[in-house]
């Protein structure tokens, strides 16, 4: 074993999370010695507590506790290349570029489409990440995920160095993101803000969060744009933290489920006289970053099943009224 080690998150190594920082550096080291090592505070980044996903900026100084010695390479299992993108897809997700310069791309990521992979997960955005180049001499970075079932504005940086600037502005609060959904059932009050710990349900099988004070604090703002009597409402949300699943979950927890989400909401999630009602209902309709002379401020269009529900209930997408105050205090 080698002897505690401080190590300097390099250039290209921008936005990644920590326990990915660890899996390409110490390949050696499995994912639970990995928590067991953050639990126990061994792992620290620039001399504080760290958890795995923490996103790392270029010069941060990591402590390295004594680890295994990497297997030999006879043992190493094959690195697979990754799988080639279709033609079809690179075209599907060039098409669904909202906004591009320099620094920063925002697409619409389609619902169905998992950003990141995992057990199971052959197809997801970060493979395909290559076909959003345009020329740059990089690949673009994730700075931030949307659940597999969540269509609409996800932002990506161009360069190392941008991706170290937008992991600041998510993690300052600075990123300002609206999302539209559907929920069964009407919030009330009409608008509020929701302030409930969520935490990682334990057992085996899908990851889901559930509230819990011993979790991460969790606030949600919430405003209803129309409602169709008590049975659903359009409803406007914006995450003030960035919790796995909060969304879902916090709406899930004050008794008016998302459209759709029956992780969260079960039978009740479901109204089975809408033709798209076992698709999620929830879009990531607007973000907005500042920037030198004002924000940047990007909107994605509803996906068809959204679109459909709304012309179902004559909902105008257009017509939202700025129900969460952005136009006054959030620029």
């Amino acid at each position: 074993m080698a002897g505690v080690q401080t190590l300097a998150v390099a250039d290209d190594e921008a936005g990644l999370r920590l326990d990915r920082w660890f899996g390409r550096r110490f390949p050696a080291l499995t994912h639970g010695r990995l928590q067991k090592l953050l639990r126990t505070g061994q792992v620290r980044v620039d001399g504080g507590r760290a958890k795995a996903g923490q996103r790392l900026d270029p010069g941060q100084k990591i402590r390295v506790p004594p680890l295994p010695a990497d297997p030999a390479p006879a043992r190493a299992p094959p690195r697979r290349s990754p799988a080639p993108v279709s033609a079809r897809d690179a075209a599907d997700l060039q098409a669904r570029v909202l906004h591009r310069d320099d620094d920063v791309l925002v697409i619409d990521k389609p619902a169905g489409l998992a950003v990141q992979g995992g057990t199971g997960t052959g197809r997801h955005l970060d493979m395909m990440l290559d076909v959003l180049r345009f020329g740059a001499p990089e690949r673009p970075r994730l700075v931030h995920r949307l659940d597999r079932d969540t269509s609409g504005c996800l932002v990506l940086a161009r360069t190392a160095s941008s991706a170290a600037r937008l992991g600041r502005l998510f993690r300052g609060r600075e990123m300002h993101k609206v999302y539209w959904a559907i929920t069964v059932g009407v919030p009330q009050p009409f608008s509020g803000e929701i302030d409930a710990s969520l935490a990682k349900e334990s057992g085996a099988g899908r990851e889901r969060m559930a509230v819990d004070e011993s979790g991460d604090r969790a606030i949600t703002r919430y405003a209803v744009v129309e409602a169709i009597g008590r049975k659903l409402a359009w409803v406007a949300l914006m995450p003030i933290t960035g919790r796995t699943h909060q969304l879902r979950a916090h709406m899930a927890a004050i008794g008016t489920p998302i459209l759709g989400d029956g992780k969260y909401g079960g039978p009740d999630a479901f109204l089975p006289e809408l033709p798209d009602a076992k698709r999620v209902h929830l879009h990531a309709r607007e973000i907005r970053l500042p920037r030198p002379g004002g924000p940047l401020r990007v909107r994605a269009p509803l996906p068809q099943h959204m679109r459909d529900t709304w012309r179902i209930f004559a909902f105008d997408e257009k017509n939202d009224g700025d129900p969460l105050g952005l136009a006054t205090g959030l620029d």
